[in-house]
């Protein structure tokens, strides 16, 4: 039978390690080709791009820092020549930052906003300018988009929330291409940036309806139907995944 994501191409930003790992091995299992970026772990992209190939896939790792602009539509642009097509855009790569307003740097602001946004819309530019009908963009924001519980997040919610309007704007300019575009707000997912044994951890667990953190392989799963033939009529939709801490 064939995997439901059989000769199609998937570009996920980030995708070196922790959740980018796991959604770049969900979609090559669903039998995609997979091209990831890394911005400083040569060698976790390595890995993951070994364990991609263990399962018959085609893999690339190129380095690019969402910092640069230029650098992630060249990534694009390169995963489409070595490839041929591109199918699946995931923008995957972030950071996490806290600071309340009087702490917060503009310096420090502008960096999480271009990492997060304008990273985003280049690659986003970049990846639909190379699809045809069916083509996805998924996008991985925050349950902290939607509501901001604590403190010292400002620079992370807004640059989260504004991925959203992004997200939204995207279905409407591509839907008459029959290209999709769809936002995955993860919760407390238990990752390097996030442990679930964190010295915070307990405090976002007593926010949950089911009190645990989730597994990167959760996120990935809603990635993949995202990027499947079954998703073809959703579009500038929002999906939280996080335990029930925003229900």
């Amino acid at each position: 039978m064939m995997s439901r994501l059989e000769n199609k191409v998937a570009f996920i930003t980030g995708g070196s390690r922790g959740m980018g790992a796991a959604i770049a091995l969900k979609l090559a299992e669903d039998g995609a080709d997979i091209a990831i970026t890394y911005t400083s772990a040569a060698s976790k992209a390595d890995e993951t791009v070994k364990a991609i190939e263990k399962l018959g896939r085609r893999a690339v790792a190129i380095k690019a820092d969402n910092l640069d602009a230029a650098a992630v539509e060249s990534a694009v642009n390169e995963a489409h020549t070595k490839f041929g097509r591109l199918d699946i855009l995931v923008n995957n790569a972030g950071v996490y930052t806290m600071d309340t307003v009087d702490q917060l740097e503009l310096a420090e602001f502008d960096r999480v906003m271009s990492i997060h946004v304008r990273a985003s819309f280049v690659a986003s530019k970049t990846a639909a300018a190379h699809m045809s009908a069916g083509g996805r963009i998924i996008t991985i924001g925050s349950n902290l988009a939607e509501i901001v519980p604590f403190s010292g997040i400002l620079a992370y919610a807004t640059s989260k929330a504004a991925l959203i309007g992004l997200t939204k704007a995207l279905a409407r300019d591509l839907g008459p291409r029959e290209i999709t575009a769809n936002i995955v707000h993860p919760g407390s997912t238990d990752t390097d940036m996030n442990p679930a044994n964190g010295d915070h951890a307990d405090g976002q667990r007593a926010r949950m309806a089911i009190p645990k953190f989730g597994e990167a392989r959760d996120i990935a799963g809603l990635v993949a139907f995202l990027a499947s033939e079954e998703s073809r009529f959703i579009t500038g939709s929002g999906f939280v995944i996080d335990g029930g801490a925003n229900a």
